[in-house]
């Protein structure tokens, strides 16, 4: 719990891009290494299928960091460290509402500068899902996607209170799990001066798991901003990585890291993104 605190802080500080993604390389090198650590793989499959499936009744904490290459005119680094809890709410025997919250920690470059940088908190994610409990082999979830108009700084926000739908699809088939997951918002309040929102978010996920806790990833994420001209709207990326459940003691963990091209993206977006991810899992 004290890693999680110590993680936590890093939204309060001015930390570098380059910072954060050697603490989150150190954190899992020093799991691995740490005494501690189990090799027992009683149960890893299904902890990982579990992990991959977005409306799981699983409790845990992501911590997901994404670091963008070649960001505006001067070829710059962005970086985005969320910290995505995830919580389960049984609503009976029938239906789970599953819960997650996204607070991005925002390491932003000026854009029209090869120096300088802002670094705070983003604009918060909420989505709940309503899902059944005991799903058939096509497992879903729909609910809505709100978000608030937290950031710390105006360039790491919209200023736009937003929502709308979202919905998630997903079948787990032997040692694959395969879904989607799709969202629209659109703002309906806020500062009056700044654009309006509307925002369409989708992410197909493969996930191949194989012995001893390791899988094979593909979860990019595609965006589209309608509010942009019609040049600058999407970001299509297509990459793909690994992961590995682990074990501290009797914690099981989850680290995976992944790789993205972005084939389509605006005049002065990223060229690729590089993913890392560690996520605190708590089964019942």
């Amino acid at each position: 719990m004290k890693t999680i605190i110590t993680v936590l802080q890093l939204k309060n500080t001015s930390i570098k891009s380059k910072h954060l993604k050697l603490i989150i390389i150190f954190l899992f090198c020093s799991f691995t290494l740490m005494p501690g650590f189990s090799q027992e793989k009683e149960g890893e499959e299904d902890l990982a299928k579990a992990a991959q499936n977005p409306v799981g009744d699983l409790i845990s904490v992501p911590l997901q960091n994404n670091t963008n290459f070649g960001f505006g005119p001067f070829d710059r680094t962005q970086n985005v460290l969320n910290i995505q809890p995830v919580l389960p709410i049984s609503l009976g025997s029938k239906w789970n509402l599953i819960t997650r919250t996204i607070f991005p920690v925002i390491t932003q470059p000026e854009f029209f500068s090869e120096s300088g940088s802002t670094t705070g908190l983003g604009d918060i994610n909420f989505t709940a899902f309503l899902s059944p409990a005991k799903p058939g082999k096509l497992i879903w979830g729909v609910g809505p996607a709100i978000i608030l108009p937290s950031a710390t700084d105006q360039s790491l926000g919209s200023g736009k209170w937003s929502a709308g739908p979202s919905v998630v699809g997903l079948t787990i088939q032997g040692p694959w799990v395969v879904g989607l997951l799709m969202s629209n918002v659109w703002s309906f309040a806020g500062q009056t001066d700044r654009g309006d929102v509307n925002f369409f978010l989708a992410q197909y996920f493969v996930n191949y798991n194989m012995d001893h806790g390791w899988y094979l990833v593909s979860a990019p994420i595609i965006t589209s901003n309608s509010a942009s001209s019609p040049g600058d709207r999407w970001i299509v990326p297509f990459g793909a990585g690994f992961g590995k459940i682990f074990r501290i003691g009797k914690q099981p963990m989850n680290f995976n890291t992944q790789a993205f091209y972005n084939a389509v993206k605006p005049g002065f977006g990223p060229d690729w993104q590089w993913r890392v991810q560690l996520q605190f899992m708590f089964p019942k």
